[in-house]
């Protein structure tokens, strides 16, 4: 089967061609640095050819709501419309669970645009919403450290490894159009400043931690929010066992 995956060199989209590309499938690997632009749509009709699913495994960094709107809104309709024109079969969008709950935050709401376009679309589709992923603590941390201090949410997540994740995405892509697949999950509720304290101690790393809802997640995002729906499927992957891999 031929499959494109856009976001092809990111940490997702490069584990799932390899999961497709082991078993057997003809794989178009999609990103800028390749010389596709979802942003333009520069070189879209020519990866496409031929193919029958995309899975759509971008990321975009934008901590302004409307910009963040605008540039997934841009890069994912360029992407439908190409998909449309080559007879794409199956637009797989890897989504966030429980986007829906969350109003303020800036990546929520250029991910629930890319929904609606997808859902709104006429090439068929699978959303699969994710829960956080492990390495999500220190990449959080990472943003704020300075000199050896940064600032981090006590957010409650129930993180997935990426190796699960990009799992789930090769079966979807695989098979039918689901429309709205469950949330998937890790196996176990954490604590996002935990997590961050207990990854730089894996990597041997000196950071002083500070809690804190001042940053880009506030209040709205505390307690249950960020945790997978009752009817989850959850991935067998912990954060501990994904930890031991990192020393």
């Amino acid at each position: 089967m031929r499959i494109a995956v856009a976001g092809a060199t990111g940490n997702i989209g490069a584990l799932t061609v390899a999961l497709l590309q082991k078993d057997g499938h003809d794989v178009v690997s999609i990103s800028r640095s390749l010389g596709v632009d979802l942003s333009t749509g520069e070189g879209l009709d020519a990866a496409l050819a031929g193919v029958e699913a995309v899975v759509d495994a971008t990321n975009l960094t934008a901590t302004d709501r409307d910009e963040a709107v605008a540039s997934f809104g841009a890069a994912t309709r360029n992407l439908l419309a190409a998909e449309e024109r080559a007879g794409v079969r199956h637009h797989v969008l890897l989504s966030i669970a429980g986007v829906g709950r969350v109003d303020g935050n800036a990546h929520y709401a250029g991910k629930r645009e890319q929904e609606r376009l997808v859902s709104a679309g006429t090439v068929p589709w699978t959303i699969v919403p994710a829960t956080q992923f492990h390495d999500f603590a220190a990449m959080v941390a990472a943003w704020t450290e300075q000199d050896g201090v940064a600032t981090i949410a006590p957010l409650l997540v129930q993180p997935i490894a990426p190796a699960d994740v990009a799992a789930v995405l090769a079966e979807v892509a695989t098979g039918a159009p689901q429309g709205r697949h469950r949330d998937i999950a890790g196996p176990d509720p954490q604590d996002l400043v935990d997590m961050a304290r207990r990854t730089h101690r894996a990597l041997g790393r000196d950071v002083k931690l500070v809690p804190t809802w001042s940053g880009l997640f506030g209040p709205e995002m505390a307690g249950n929010v960020l945790l997978p729906g009752d009817d989850a499927r959850i991935m067998p992957t912990t954060f501990e066992a994904w930890l031991a891999e990192q020393r």
